[in-house]
């Protein structure tokens, strides 16, 4: 009975942690200990990244989470050229992991925030995986590189990308690849102003979608495209539903893509006539958390164009003009509900007259005498 019950309690031994795993736990708790200077952080993962190959998962699993915690202190801290060498450096590693986990590079490389930088990284991660023969890593990064273009307003070249990886890709039917490429064709278009094939490459990104799981962060980049592109058609109702769904799903995910789409929302309200919902979307529970300039901004708009004022218009635009005229989608339909207010005030004017003095016009709506004419003449 005493030797079952002592092997009883050899099977219940509770295994030992990895070297290496106690390491990394003693590394991440250096992060929150050293905030200014990361230097004893940066020394532990380096040593970790150093532990010699073998075919443990633990390892493998330890060295993959500490290139990603090693990669954003790199991004944290400023040190770009640190970040270049890591990724170059630990490429050999990415040759021993299952494919799908290699993709995980491009989100370190969609950390940084310099794009000329991001860009440069991708280039040369992509000639080493020419090199290597890599192509699931060479195609993920290829999307990416294709993205960074069209934030560098590089849109040709990012289309030409785009569309030579999508010949490639259709032939491998990557779904989940082909909905972000589609996506980032979608944008591309309507950057350069071709609606129609914007709606056709969104359309396409969606039916894939629809068979497949995607992230919410895609589903949320999804309907943000079917906001800016509805807007574009002047269906702001349906606009308002698509930026709300991304909206509620980017808030934990992404709190700048969030106010943005918060900004497009109201932008909805204001050019569909509804200025007066304004205030209450604001104070919603989730908008509540991006009070400040921006949303004070929108709400200058929706004041000025609620009491169906230029003054009050033209004001709200060149007070806020970082937060509203540097965005070129706020921008351009901005332009269009000036253009609205401007003609609605002048046939008000104009109305009961059968004829009048233009320079009387100008003083009436205080704005100057060459814009009145030049409207008149339109």
């Amino acid at each position: 009975m005493a030797d079952g019950g002592s092997h009883d309690m050899d099977v219940l031994e509770v295994p030992k942690k990895h070297k290496l795993q106690e390491d990394f736990d003693a590394a991440e708790e250096e992060i929150e200990e050293e905030r200014a200077s990361p230097e004893r952080s940066i020394a532990a993962f380096q040593k970790i990244l150093a532990y010699p190959d073998d075919n443990l998962e633990v390892v493998h699993k330890v060295k993959e989470l500490s290139i990603y915690k090693l990669g954003q202190l790199y991004i944290r801290h400023g040190r770009e050229k640190e970040l270049a060498a890591l990724l170059q450096n630990v490429r050999p590693f990415f040759s021993t992991i299952p494919k799908a986990k290699t993709g995980k590079i491009v989100k370190v490389l969609d950390a940084t925030k310099a794009l000329q930088f991001q860009a440069d990284l991708c280039y040369d991660s992509i000639a080493w995986c020419n090199l290597e023969k890599h192509t699931f890593l060479r195609q993920r990064i290829q999307a990416r590189l294709a993205s960074i273009l069209f934030e560098q307003q590089k849109f040709q070249a990012a289309l030409d990308l785009i569309t030579e990886l999508l010949r490639e890709i259709k032939k491998l039917d990557d779904k989940p690849l082909l909905v972000d490429i589609h996506l980032v064709e979608s944008k591309l278009y309507h950057a350069l102003r071709n609606v129609p094939k914007a709606k056709a490459s969104l359309t396409a990104a969606r039916s894939i979608a629809n068979t497949i799981y995607i992230i919410p962060r895609t589903q949320a980049n999804i309907d943000h495209m079917s906001g800016i592109l509805h807007a574009e058609e002047r269906d702001y109702k349906t606009a308002f539903s698509y930026f709300f769904e991304a909206f509620e799903a980017l808030v934990p995910l992404d709190p700048v893509e969030a106010l943005a789409c918060l900004k497009y929302m109201l932008l909805s309200k204001v050019a569909n006539g509804q200025s007066a919902d304004v205030p209450a979307i604001v104070s919603t529970k989730n908008a509540i958390k991006f009070t400040g300039i921006d949303i004070e901004a929108l709400k200058a708009v929706a004041k000025a164009h609620d009491q169906r004022s230029l003054e009050l218009f033209q004001q709200a635009t060149t007070t806020y003009a970082a937060q509203l005229v540097t965005d070129p989608l706020i921008k351009h339909h901005l332009g269009l509900l000036y253009e609205k207010l401007l003609e609605s005030n002048l046939i008000k004017i104009i109305h009961p007259y059968s004829c009048v003095e233009i320079n009387h016009v100008a003083n009436l709506i205080k704005l100057p005498l060459v814009q009145i004419e030049t409207k008149y003449n339109m």
